[in-house]
């Protein structure tokens, strides 16, 4: 791959990964309530959707949620149904003082289902792959190897947008240390993640 394809491809990749959606916030939420290294752990769920969405795009078969109406609206309604959910558990989560590491622990692997959740339930972010990666392939070079080569950059960036995050988590919950302030976090980031699945019931097929 040239280097001046990679010149344009990792900032505009970049500025995808750290667009502001509802897996960000998702990140940021779990680091203010669980800790940084717990989050980013839990990280890998959105990762492994992102995976599957790309493997999806290199083989074609997201051409069909282009082509079928129906398959487009079933996911953004289940994806929107699911963020709705996530806002309402954590506009009632309780407030508490200091980060229980325990709790912490037993619930990554239902922080990485979360993650992975958010992100399978997003057509928007499949079609994505579709209409930006394909840019950036070589049609004359083996198309399947360079798409494999673009997913994995477009992962290990991911990566870094999910430590960033994490991070801003991190210093959200030392400026919100009082459990009145926890508890403003917590119901601006449910009515961040309610107001994502609001325009992802609105989001149209390109």
């Amino acid at each position: 791959m040239e280097l001046s394809t990679l010149a344009v491809f990792i900032p505009a990749c970049f500025a995808l990964n750290m667009a502001p959606g509802p897996n960000n916030l998702l990140s940021i939420s779990n680091a203010s309530r669980y800790g940084f290294a717990v989050a980013c752990s839990g990280g890998l769920g959105r990762l492994l959707a992102f995976t599957i969405m790309i493997a999806l795009a290199a083989v074609g078969l997201t051409a069909v949620l282009h082509t079928s109406e129906w398959l487009f609206h079933g996911i953004k309604i289940v994806g929107a149904a699911y963020l709705f959910y996530l806002a309402v558990q954590l506009w009632r989560a309780q407030a508490d003082s200091d980060v229980d590491e325990n709790s912490a622990q037993v619930g990554l692997g239902r922080l990485a289902r979360q993650e992975f959740l958010v992100a399978i339930g997003n057509p928007k972010a499949i079609l994505l792959f579709t209409a930006f990666l394909p840019q950036f392939v070589d049609h004359s070079g083996a198309a399947l190897s360079q798409f494999a080569q673009l997913g994995a950059m477009f992962l290990a960036l991911e990566c870094i947008a999910i430590g960033l995050y994490c991070y801003i988590g991190i210093h959200a919950r030392r400026l919100f240390a009082r459990s009145s302030g926890k508890r403003l976090f917590n119901r601006v980031c449910a009515a961040l993640l309610a107001s994502a699945a609001s325009f992802l019931l609105v989001a149209r097929r390109a």
